[in-house]
């Protein structure tokens, strides 16, 4: 006589609650690792795009005798006939418009604008060799030349891109410089 076996082989609605709480537990430990990744990898590339313009910046300079040009800090929209650093900057880049654009900017200032990048007017025309800043004449480590124009890096601080004179890029606490 055969005995049969009243269950069959295959998994407890216990076990498949465990394994489906443990995946939910690992998918939710993994959501903010990849945002923060993917925040570092934009801000990279933005880092990378005003390390380009310094470029430009120095390209500029060695054409005109040193002095920077009188540009705005920025227009409300592409169709303003205003000097910024996408127009003035373009000839200097190999990338075209795409060095304008930081890809963390979320508010498509760059759309709307033409770049997501500020220039600092408050140095507009002067010889590099000798900057004033804010009444003062500083060492061009400590003169921010272009930075973002918003906050676009909000991870877990406030600190933007800053291209500063000397060619080198920091992230900095946002400050705001009003128009004169």
């Amino acid at each position: 006589m055969k005995i049969y076996r009243s269950y069959v082989n295959a998994f407890t609605l216990l076990e498949l609650l465990v394994v489906v709480s443990i995946i939910g537990v690992l998918a939710a430990l993994a959501v903010p690792v990849s945002q923060r990744v993917l925040h570092q990898a934009r801000s990279s590339h933005c880092i990378g795009n005003l390390r380009q313009l310094g470029a430009a910046v120095n390209l500029h300079l060695a054409e005109n005798n040193n002095f920077l040009p009188t540009l705005e800090a920025g227009r409300s929209s592409k169709d303003d006939d205003v000097a910024v650093i996408d127009n003035t900057y373009d000839a200097y880049t190999e990338d075209g418009d795409e060095v304008f654009c930081c890809k963390a900017d979320h508010k498509n200032l760059f759309e709307t604008t033409g770049t997501s990048y500020m220039w600092n007017h408050l140095i507009n025309g002067q010889n590099v060799a000798s900057l004033e800043f804010m009444g003062f004449i500083r060492n061009s480590t400590r003169i921010p030349v272009i930075g973002d124009k918003e906050g676009f890096h909000h991870f877990r601080d406030v600190r933007v891109n800053i291209l500063y004179a000397d060619g080198h890029v920091a992230k900095e606490i946002q400050f705001l410089v009003a128009e004169p």
